[in-house]
């Protein structure tokens, strides 16, 4: 799919302003809305929205289904009567610069347990109305993860390869007895992810009322420790005792003589493929239901992964597997249509990879700050730009441009400064608009670029475990007219509100 030459702002709901401790899908982000139609950008890119696990990580999620209900919002709870002032009384002082996930956790668990029991008391209403169809219309997914999140909540939180046997094979029996003890607590949880998903759709067709079109993410890997693998452990690389036998990771190199291992499950793409890909359509038609374009992550690992045996202490012992690729895409073209769909192919790209995209007509990446690392012909320079890609200054893995140039070689600094012109008193906006300026059809920034902010407002450091994704945005964002000025720039070169006309 080729999109229409435009821009867009990178910011995850975590880090919009507030005051429960972590952005959520209030009224805040509505007013983040409001800011980026009236930039005269078109997009509103996000992260993964699924609820996170190990180091809060959005890409590491027990569910590739289901919704963070941390992001519920307290002050639309109160707007419905589903809170009272005296349920949030008591609410701590958080940083307002940061997520503090512990205490955030803790305070929102709190909360939601507190709607759940006004709930609770509801015999006839609209929202109960609205909560049954929840239940009908996301059934294929959600009972399992609601079970799910109450076994791991029953068992201290560990991982479900830990749980009792009959409960980590999932017999009936031992279901069917554990669905009827901790039935007040599984419905609790499903009212959670109903709270998230009404929240998050009525602020979509907002953004939608206002010509906003919102990009999405997907993660080609699901975490081990998941209702997915669970519910499904024969879709995955996993032994009899849910173990991987084979995990992901990539090989030894230049910058990591061990090569990385990340210890996701593959998938068993045999099985996939006999099923007509069910599973990885249903991924993709849940996702693009909540968002308009979708974002796939590490898009190289659909030609090949680099397979390595389970329990292995580094990534020096695997070896290379094909993926699924076209066959998957086009089982996907055929039940879902176009395919709005964002390839992340950063890395080393090989033919397949290229020729894969290519086919399907899908944009690319292309990164401002990895350009000059090399000479004039890197393909990340913007004049070696193609229309059909999606430049970005930097994305949610990079440091931000401010913090990037400062703790860069002195040869790249020079370099990055000679070809934009820049005398490097304002070196974040002079790269948007070397990024803004270019053939690529879609160009997108963090917000932090354009708040000109250094490195303490990096949200992820690839490799670190713990510490990340708790940038958050101060709550003065729009002074200094700064939509007004995105919108100037928009307006420069062309990409002003693409679909504002349709």
């Amino acid at each position: 799919m080729t999109f229409k030459r435009s821009s867009g702002i990178l910011l995850h709901p975590t880090s919009l302003p507030g005051r429960d401790g972590i952005g959520d899908l209030g009224p805040e982000a509505y007013r983040w809305v409001d800011f980026v139609a009236e930039s005269g950008c078109t997009y509103w890119q996000i992260l993964p929205l699924n609820p996170t696990g190990y180091g809060d990580s959005p890409y590491q999620c027990f569910s590739a289904f289901a919704g963070n209900p941390y992001l519920v919002s307290p002050a639309l709870l109160l707007d419905e009567g589903l809170l009272d002032f005296s349920d949030i009384a008591d609410r701590p002082e958080f940083p307002s610069h940061k997520v503090d996930f512990g205490p955030v956790i803790e305070w929102k668990k709190k909360v939601l347990h507190r709607s759940y029991l006004h709930f609770k008391k509801l015999t006839k209403s609209s929202i109960l109305a609205d909560y049954l169809n929840f239940q009908k219309e996301n059934e294929f997914w959600q009972k399992d993860y609601a079970l799910f999140s109450a076994l791991k909540d029953m068992n201290g939180g560990r991982s479900w390869v830990d749980w009792p046997e009959p409960l980590r094979t999932r017999q009936p029996e031992a279901i069917a007895e554990f669905t009827q003890e901790h039935a007040d607590l599984i419905n609790e949880l499903t009212y959670w992810q109903f709270l998230f998903f009404r929240q998050w759709k009525k602020l979509k067709a907002y953004a939608t009322s206002l010509n906003l079109l919102i990009i999405g993410d997907i993660p080609l890997f699901i975490a081990h420790d998941s209702a997915d693998a669970w519910v499904a452990p024969h879709l995955f690389t996993l032994k009899p005792d849910g173990s991987p036998s084979f995990i992901s990771g990539v090989p030894p190199d230049s910058f990591s003589p061990t090569g990385q291992l990340w210890g996701n499950p593959h998938y068993q793409w045999a099985v996939h493929k006999q099923s007509g890909y069910a599973w990885w359509i249903s991924r993709l038609s849940a996702c693009l239901e909540m968002v308009d374009i979708v974002r796939l992550d590490h898009f190289i690992g659909f030609t090949r992964f680099f397979e390595i045996p389970g329990g292995m202490p580094t990534a020096e012992i695997g070896k290379w597997k094909p993926g699924p690729g076209a066959d998957l895409f086009n089982a996907v073209k055929e039940k879902l249509g176009s395919l709005p769909i964002i390839a992340e192919d950063l890395g080393v790209l090989i033919p397949e990879v290229i020729a894969l995209r290519d086919k399907f007509d899908l944009p690319g990446m292309r990164i401002f700050q990895f350009a000059f690392y090399d000479d004039d012909k890197h393909d990340f320079l913007p004049h070696n730009y193609i229309r059909n890609t999606v430049a970005y200054t930097g994305v949610h893995d990079n440091n931000t441009s401010v913090g990037w140039f400062n703790s860069s070689p002195d040869h790249v600094k020079r370099f990055c400064l000679d070809y934009i012109g820049s005398n490097a008193q304002d070196i974040s906006w002079d790269m948007i608009r070397a990024v803004w300026r270019s053939i690529a059809n879609m160009t997108l920034a963090p917000m932090q670029d354009f708040l000109r902010l250094d490195s303490e407002a990096r949200m992820n450091f690839p490799g670190v475990e713990t510490g990340n994704w708790t940038w958050r945005m101060d709550v003065h964002y729009q002074e200094g007219n700064l939509a007004k000025k995105i919108h100037r720039l928009n307006e420069i070169f062309s990409r002003l509100n693409a679909y504002n006309e349709e």
